[in-house]
């Protein structure tokens, strides 16, 4: 039994070491698409097909008009310690689709749509930022009704907001890198790839299980057949 649980915290050891690669290997990825010169956004759509992962972080940039009558606000967002939204308008573009814009935080008190006091520049307009894949809903996490029109959601679900709005969106969405102008909305910070998660802590603990677990079980067997330390 001993030696199954030592082989078991072992291999749980090398499981996290395993996850610990993965994990630096997504970051170098994720670094070197959003550290990339800015792309066409319906160029990398056309390429990628229905593989969108491929997208992820990508920086691109994409020019149409903002349309803020169908904006819509995310729950849950903080900036600099302060609770607030985020504001996601649709920037519909020359084919008549549309991408959906993460344009920045507002505070709790903007809380209805179209926002006054953020509203996107008139017009069209470049819009550069990253690519997000659509948004889903975690084990536990806050669900939103299916049906009728949202202003505020739990998340950036973009077949959700689609559902709602007059126009093909497409599968992604972005978010960008400078506020459209104006004090409000504060600009989303880049995302910060750190390779100091907690698989290695993880795989340490399980490898010191099994040591605790061999070297403690030496010590009955000693103990049992009388030898003295």
């Amino acid at each position: 039994m001993v030696v199954t649980l030592a082989i078991t915290f072992v291999s749980l050891g090398m499981w996290q070491l395993r996850r610990n690669d993965e994990r630096r290997l997504d970051n170098a990825v994720g670094d070197a698409r959003i550290s990339e010169e800015a792309t066409s956004l319906l160029t990398l759509i056309e390429g990628a097909g229905a593989d969108v992962v491929t997208l992820e972080y990508r920086r691109v940039s994409v020019t149409g008009v903002f349309d803020p009558a169908n904006e819509v606000l995310i729950r849950s967002q903080v900036s600099l310690g302060n609770a607030g939204f985020h504001v996601v308008t649709p920037l519909v573009l020359p084919g008549g689709e549309a991408v959906l814009v993460n344009r920045g935080w507002i505070p709790l008190v903007l809380d209805q749509v179209p926002v006054g006091d953020a509203p996107p520049p008139q017009g069209e307009v470049t819009v550069e930022g990253w690519i997000h894949r659509s948004q889903t809903r975690g084990a536990f996490g806050p669900t939103d009704p299916p049906d009728g029109r949202l202003t505020t959601l739990n998340r950036v679900d973009v077949d959700r907001i689609a559902a709602q709005v007059p126009y093909q969106v497409v599968p992604v969405y972005l978010v960008e890198i400078a506020a459209s102008g104006g004090a409000l909305p504060t600009p989303v910070a880049l995302p910060a790839f750190d390779d100091n998660g907690p698989h290695l802590a993880y795989a340490i603990q399980w490898f010191g299980f099994a040591v605790v677990g061999l070297v403690g079980y030496g010590f009955l067997i000693r103990r049992s057949l009388g030898v003295e330390p």
